[in-house]
């Protein structure tokens, strides 16, 4: 922050001249929309003695909020002065200019000007708190402050204010899960006419992680009779997305339409975004072509929904369409065209888009570009182009990236170099499980026993646990959740024994686990046992159980599928007769008939 600077001495004006010269200035304010204007107020308010005028500083502070948010520091710095009458109204501008601020320093100072709200005898007003609370759940680290300012909005009576209360269970669901009864119990104590208080509510599930406790709020706030608003709708189709529920998914879509919710382009965004992601990629297309306005998050959302199933060709024709409609494509849309080549295996097309980016756009790549490319040299089997690409980047790789290398050397066989990679990782980057997991996968694929064992005992020291395999399938607009080997849910038993016939069916027909998946030193036919119990296995079983044969089956996993798993879906596909979809966590795949849509390329 630049150190104060003084007010040159301004003429005596006359009270008419002054009120004059105020209301002049709240004019040139008013129309402020460039840096350039808005330092001309400045300079006529400096010209007019105005530095002191509380109102004209308002304005001021308001103006540069919006107009030229970097200009907003130093012109506090300069004019906040303790000969300046403070009032609620420039507190809480003050207050709101910084917290809504586009730069983060900014955002991180909004809730200092509270405690000189307060050190002035400035009594904070119900538009105090709003903006105070927003601010403090922007905070990283303690929620000390939050707290503090929940017991201010006690303390001076607005804690039931609605817009308050509202704000309240923002900041708690932005504080975290263990946060999350706090904002419940703000919701639960406050009336709910308001279709923004049951989004606020939604959302904090939303962010902490529990989206079904959120899809069930949802359900009984249309049994209360609130209209839902656009937020709420957003906020619902972020917890079908989480859950992967895409008949949710369409009955939201279905639900806009009926309700007559007004389909902005950010709310059709999301629809495009959440049907994709559940599976119904042709659903968001159609979304898309509908769309009577686009903004490129919409042409990007398109793009990635493409490249998430493997549609390469699709997926580049959309971007090429984007560019003929005069959407100038951004580094986001230039990272989902390469992920749409590297899924599909698409290499000189690729790496034609690559260079473009800087080419014929001026976008400099960042490192996600640079990962895409490492991403899609590996997938295509071109481990030493990957290696020396990597080698020869203006940027420092980063672990995803090397990760990303060490999975092609696995799949490809370059077993050594992987090791040489992982154990680099390791030695930089020692709190990192995946690394860890990479080696122990190494050492496995190589049935070195004892180092595998001694790299478990090194991640069990050092209280690293390997993130459990999870799989999610929704039956009748209710979620089931599949962990490996868990017997949690209230079918297991007929589950398990599904899973078993599954499983002679596949020796059947000749289909031989892959063992080598396997992180433990076990015979082959205890080897082949484990593999039977991953949780993607588990969910399939769950569903041939409870539908009519034909039905498509829908599984959505949060780790990446093992090879043995996806060679038994294959399998399971054509014995059952059964489409399986399956999301993991980079990307779909569509068995059918024996067959995957990612064409064994992942």
């Amino acid at each position: 922050m630049p150190p104060p600077v003084s007010s040159p001495s301004a003429p005596r004006l006359s009270p008419s001249a002054a009120r004059a010269a105020e209301q002049h200035c709240l004019r040139l304010l008013a129309a402020s929309s460039t840096p350039t204007s808005l330092l001309q107020s400045v300079a006529f308010l400096l010209k007019s003695g105005l530095h002191a005028n509380s109102l004209v500083l308002t304005r001021l502070f308001a103006a540069s909020a919006s107009a030229a948010p970097a200009l907003l520091d130093p012109l506090v710095a300069a004019l906040l002065r303790p000969s300046v009458p403070l009032d609620a109204f420039l507190a809480n501008t003050l207050i709101r200019a910084h917290a809504t601020s586009p730069i983060h320093s900014l955002r991180l100072r909004a809730a200092a000007f509270f405690p000189l709200m307060l050190r002035g005898a400035v009594v904070p007003n119900k538009f105090t708190f709003p903006f105070l609370l927003k601010a403090c759940a922007a905070l990283p680290g303690s929620p000390d402050v939050g707290l503090q300012a929940h017991a201010a909005a006690l303390k001076f009576g607005f804690a039931t204010d609605q817009y308050v209360s509202n704000t309240l269970i923002h900041m708690y669901s932005c504080f975290g899960g263990g946060f999350l009864g706090d904002a419940r119990n703000v919701f639960d104590r406050m009336p709910k006419e308001s279709a923004v208080t049951w989004s606020a509510m939604i959302g904090g599930y939303v962010r902490g992680g529990l989206s079904s406790d959120a899809v069930e709020l949802f359900r009984e706030m249309q049994a209360n009779g609130v209209q839902a608003d656009e937020v709420t709708v957003i906020g619902v189709l972020a917890a079908a997305t989480d859950l992967g529920a895409l008949e949710l998914a369409r009955w939201v879509r279905r639900f806009v339409e009926r309700e007559g919710i007004g389909k902005s382009v950010t709310l059709c965004n999301a629809l495009i975004d959440t049907l994709a992601k559940c599976g119904d990629v042709d659903g968001a297309v159609a979304v898309f072509e509908g769309m009577q306005q686009r903004s490129v998050v919409s042409w990007t959302s398109v793009i990635d929904a493409l490249a998430m199933e493997g549609r390469g060709k699709e997926a580049v024709r959309v971007f090429e369409e984007m560019k003929v409609a005069g959407v100038p494509p951004d580094d986001v849309a230039f990272i989902g065209v390469l992920t749409a080549c590297s899924h599909a295996g698409m290499v000189d097309e690729g790496c034609g888009y690559f260079d473009a980016m800087k080419v014929e756009y001026g976008i400099e790549p960042k490192i996600e570009h640079y990962g895409c490319m490492v991403d899609m040299f590996g997938r295509a089997g071109m481990v030493e182009r990957a290696m020396e690409f990597v080698r020869t980047m203006p940027i420092q790789p980063n672990p995803v990236i090397w990760r990303s290398l060490v999975s092609a050397c696995r799949a490809h066989g370059r077993l050594e170099l992987g090791e040489s990679i992982t154990r680099s990782l390791l030695h930089e980057y020692p709190a990192h499980e995946a690394n860890y997991i990479m080696l122990s996968n190494v050492f496995a694929l190589t049935q070195r026993w004892k180092e595998k064992s001694e790299i478990r005992r090194e991640m069990s020291k050092r209280g690293i646990k390997k993130v459990p395999g999870c799989s999610i399938v929704e039956l009748d607009g209710e979620v089931h959740e599949f962990i490996a080997g868990d017997e949690s849910h209230p079918q297991y038993k007929d589950i398990y024994r599904m899973v078993e016939e599954m499983a002679r069916e596949l020796r059947r027909v000749g289909h031989i686990a892959a063992t080598s998946e396997v992180l433990l030193d076990l015979d082959e036919e205890d080897k082949e046992g484990a593999l039977q119990w991953h949780s993607e296995k588990l969910a399939i079983a769950f569903a041939l159980l409870r539908t009519p044969p034909g039905t498509q089956v829908r599984v959505v996993k949060n780790l990446r599928v093992c090879s043995d798993c996806h060679a038994a879906i294959k399998c399971i596909s054509q014995v059952y007769r059964r489409e399986i979809v399956v999301r993991d966590r980079s990307r779909f795949h569509r068995f059918k008939d024996g067959s995957c849509s990612c064409k064994d390329f992942w």
